[in-house]
């Protein structure tokens, strides 16, 4: 960080008595929290882990890191200035650029002075007598707000696996989510990756260019579409910025929160031919929207088989050793019920005479020697090791800080059999507690931009409305909490989404209840339940004014 920089995160960091809030996070939905709460002339402080902002973008800094939702798309709205200024390079926007774009965001509107970075949360007590959330941080920091906002992302608390003889490795071991800032040179190594979800999918073509040799030891094999990614056509971007207005707001009606062509008949209703044609368009243009191809791919298995079977065949085509290829098939979940990857030369990479797959379902990891990775059968020599291990989605990042609210309850005592929230907003027993993009809402499932905003601005709101009313608390009553479980369970099974063993279930952590955690009923049904839920004066929510409170002490 330059000394500009950093001398800016110094001011006003310093108010006395208490905020109005306090941020946890310096991500994109930290970044516009902030910006929103200066609006309403609000006190804020955000504290953030990292040494500048950015969020998952400034820790994710892997080999072919990659935005899967086109530039044009992810990117804020909130500003038409910043959104016609800012111009993207690629279709599919590289970390490099996104890093840039949220420092861009920072500076433009002058928000450091109001973060304090290599800051810690590591506690998040409410105080009810006082009615405020005493927060302390790594740094010794004692502070305390009105309101406690955690903006620390989905995706943001990397999961390394348990493998006997970690320790003992003698060569440098990475973890994708937390990289090297000044980057990796494999030149020359042999280097073993352990996974092969998004960040192993979208990596090991890049190291694989570098490296001697790349073993890839794959436990799940994953869906993976071409990313067709280049230059951002000139005209492209110009009839964006034309209309960006309507496309903005027709974004925010669907139910990703992204606009692709949307197929409108489903996948049984048309010959094995006409689905053939549509899915090699589909595959030929990149991105995504194969999956939108048809209406009834996430709700019935035989039509899904249809969009399944064709990415089979696309790897059977690609990957000349046909013993590869399939051992590279997906078959234990259907297609898009884990996040389908988005790559750049994935499959191709397995014809490269420096890159070897060992099937850990035939031959599982026994340990890792100081020398490299043992498996059942074989062992492998290695000089580095890439974990590309994912995360601990959803709740990890939020149960790392484990806030106590009434009674000294710890929010990993309340998720204790899964994460439970009214809108994904907050959680009953946590006054004034809120959660951006948290559980319970659609979040991971849509154009996580598009998500941020929605609620960033939903809480602005509540927030003047709050203070417009006298309101000191307001916390989500137990019943409200309990439907919304329950409705967000019952949507959910009706798709295909819980017959995978994925992230969205809390799967890939050992002991992790399997919850199916993000709602899935899409952004635009949720957008407008927010907003009935807002008109209707906080329907679901406990609303204490501040007399009411006074008199109660």
């Amino acid at each position: 960080m330059s000394e500009a920089r950093q001398g800016s995160t110094a001011q006003g960091l310093g108010a006395a008595g208490p905020l109005d809030a306090v941020i946890v996070g310096a991500g994109f939905a930290g970044l516009y929290m902030l910006h929103r709460l200066r609006g309403l002339g609000l006190s804020a402080r955000v504290f953030e882990a990292g040494a500048d902002v950015g969020g998952t973008w400034y820790w994710n800094r892997y080999p072919g890191a990659r935005c899967d939702v086109e530039s044009m798309q992810y990117s804020f709205s909130f500003s038409e200035d910043l959104q016609q200024d800012w111009r993207w390079t690629e279709r599919f926007a590289g970390q490099p650029e996104i890093l840039a774009y949220a420092n861009h965001v920072a500076d433009r509107f002058d928000l450091r002075r109001n973060i304090q970075f290599g800051t810690r949360v590591v506690s998040a007590s409410f105080d009810e007598a006082a009615q405020l959330w005493r927060i302390e941080t790594d740094r010794g920091d004692r502070v305390s707000a009105a309101f406690c906002i955690m903006a620390t992302g989905c995706l943001s608390a990397g999961r390394v696996p348990e493998i006997a003889g970690m320790g003992e490795f003698r060569g440098p071991s990475y973890h994708t989510g937390q990289w090297p800032h000044e980057g990796v040179d494999f030149a020359g190594q042999r280097v073993g990756v352990i996974g092969t979800g998004s960040s192993a999918i979208q990596s090991i073509p890049v190291i694989a260019e570098q490296a001697a040799h790349v073993t890839v030891f794959q436990r799940t094999p994953n869906f993976s579409v071409p990313a067709r990614n280049g230059p951002l056509p000139p005209e492209y971007e110009r009839d964006w910025k034309a209309s960006y207005a309507e496309r903005r707001s027709r974004a925010r009606t669907l139910k990703s929160g992204i606009i692709y062509n949307f197929g409108e008949t489903s996948a049984l209703a048309v010959s094995a031919e006409e689905r053939e044609r549509e899915y090699q368009a589909r595959w030929e243009a990149g991105g995504i929207s194969l999956l939108s191809a048809y209406t009834d791919l996430a709700l019935d298995k035989e039509a899904n088989d249809t969009a399944a079977e064709f990415v089979r065949q696309q790897i059977r085509s690609i990957v000349r050793d046909p013993a590869v290829a399939e051992a590279l098939l997906p078959t234990s979940h259907p297609i898009g019920t884990k996040r389908i990857c988005v790559d750049t030369g994935y499959f191709e990479t397995f014809n490269r005479p420096n890159v070897t797959l060992v099937d850990l379902r035939a031959s599982p990891i026994t340990r890792v020697t100081p020398g490299g990775i043992a498996t059942r059968d074989a062992e492998y020599a290695v000089d580095s090791i890439v974990y590309a291990t994912g995360f601990d989605a959803m709740t990890g990042s939020l149960l790392k800080v484990n806030p106590r609210g009434r009674g000294g309850l710890a929010l990993a005592q309340k998720w204790a059999e899964g994460p439970r929230s009214y809108l994904g907003l907050m959680t009953a027993g946590f006054p004034n507690l809120f959660t951006i993009t948290g559980p319970g809402s659609p979040s991971v499932l849509s154009n996580m931009i598009v998500s941020i905003e929605q609620h960033v601005d939903w809480i602005a709101d509540c927030l003047a409305y709050l203070r417009a009313h006298g309101v000191a608390c307001m916390e989500a009553t137990p019943e409200a909490e309990d439907a919304w479980v329950a409705h967000g369970n019952e949507v959910a099974h009706r798709t295909l989404y819980p017959q995978a063993n994925s992230w969205y279930m809390g799967a890939n952590i050992e002991g992790k209840p399997r919850v199916f955690m993000p709602y899935i009923g899409g952004v635009g049904v949720y957008r407008e339940t927010c907003d009935v839920v807002a008109a209707s004066g906080y329907e679901g929510f406990r609303l204490t004014r501040r007399q009411q409170a006074a008199a109660a002490e």
